[in-house]
């Protein structure tokens, strides 16, 4: 079996609350997704999807994956969509860097390989560690009292699990933080998630603000340096997210007990291979993971879900359902929310397909 193309579309994902809002003052409300084809010489087409948040949150951009695409394409076409080891050397080879970008092309192959297997890709994955993933819901930046009311709003649909968007002013955050654990039972949990938003003074004062708080404090700062030394002040249970780029970040996380928790995001370490790897090592150092991407919609939700479905129970933080955040609907058969769950479908490959409709004419084709 053969690469015989690869074909990339833009779609717009606007958001059904109308905006989306982090640390320092960032907000989308439109997301810019590149839906991915991979196609064969045995007729067999994989999907995948990679959608930036925006270009202010990582190394990465929407645009970027169209160029970057365009960049590698041509250089894997002929190579066999089942050897994912060898296709990813030959992606690292072409395009240092950019893990982004050769997310999306990973993920269609695990797709190829699913179908060719006649297996869904969590079953590839490792197996069925669990038939429900338990899902957390983001509540965007606003006021304290709005971010409250929208904890208590997801949480009469089934969500027990929220991650507060903070890293805005100190008092402001610490407001946040309170008004939302007030809304909430004991365990439900509740994650302030600064994204990188924090100086290490600040991020200091929050911490001692909320000590007595069931609280998790998430990627208070932008280095790895400045989270441990957050860590280390604080007994509050402690996520990394934007540092942890891949295996070596996570070694060194665990030999210097820098994070009680991290956020696996897929197309932010390459794909499901590369992630496939990181969450391996943390299932053997007994290292919780919230498994999910940086957005998107139908398929990155199912590419989402195969892995936290491969992933056990205990060890799944939570997981992301970004289909159920957007209003454009861009594959059928993509994980639908029940209550705070998804799973991930038993069809062959990530189980879904391409609305075509919805995405027109490609804007990238390699043959």
């Amino acid at each position: 079996m053969k690469i015989t193309g690869i074909l990339a579309w833009q779609v717009d994902l606007p958001l059904k609350e109308g905006r989306y809002g982090w640390s320092n003052d960032n907000s989308v409300e439109v997301f810019d997704s590149t839906v991915v084809a991979v196609e064969t010489d045995a007729g067999i087409t994989g999907y995948s999807e990679c959608c930036p948040l925006g270009s202010a949150y990582l190394p990465a951009y929407a645009k970027g994956v169209r160029a970057g695409l365009a960049e590698i394409a041509p250089k894997l076409v002929g190579l066999d969509p089942r050897d994912l080891g060898t296709l990813n050397r030959r992606m690292d080879a072409a395009l240092r860097g950019h893990p982004y970008v050769k997310a999306p092309v990973d993920i269609a192959c695990w797709d190829v390989l699913g179908k060719v297997a006649g297996l869904p890709v969590y079953r590839l994955l490792g197996g069925a560690e669990q038939d429900e993933v338990a899902l957390y819901r983001a509540i965007s930046q606003d006021t304290p009292d709005a971010m409250a009311a929208s904890v208590a709003a997801y949480r009469a649909e089934g969500y027990t699990k929220f991650q507060l968007k903070v890293g805005g002013a100190v008092e402001d955050d610490i407001t946040r933080i309170r008004a939302c654990r007030a809304v909430l039972d004991r365990g439900e949990l509740l994650i302030a998630d600064a994204n990188t938003g924090w100086t290490r003074p600040e991020a200091a004062r929050v911490a001692a603000a909320v000590a007595d708080l069931d609280v998790v404090i998430e990627q208070p700062c932008a280095t790895f340096e400045e989270c441990l030394s957050i860590r280390r002040r604080t007994r509050l249970p402690f996520v990394l997210d934007e540092v942890i780029t891949g295996f070596d970040s996570l070694m060194r996380l665990l030999a210097e007990d820098a994070a009680d928790a991290i956020n696996l995001k897929i197309s932010k370490v390459g794909g499901l291979t590369k992630a496939r790897l990181i969450r391996d090592a943390c299932i053997a150092a007994n290292l919780p993971m919230t498994i999910e991407d940086t957005w998107g919609g139908d398929i990155v939700t199912a590419a989402i879900a195969h892995l936290a479905r491969s992933t056990p129970a205990e060890l799944t933080y939570s997981a992301t359902d970004f289909n159920s955040y957007v209003t454009t609907s861009i594959a059928e058969g993509a994980p639908r929310r029940v209550g705070g769950t998804m799973t991930a479908a038993d069809r062959p490959g990530l189980g879904v397909t391409p609305r075509m409709e919805v995405l027109g004419e490609p804007v990238l084709v390699v043959r």
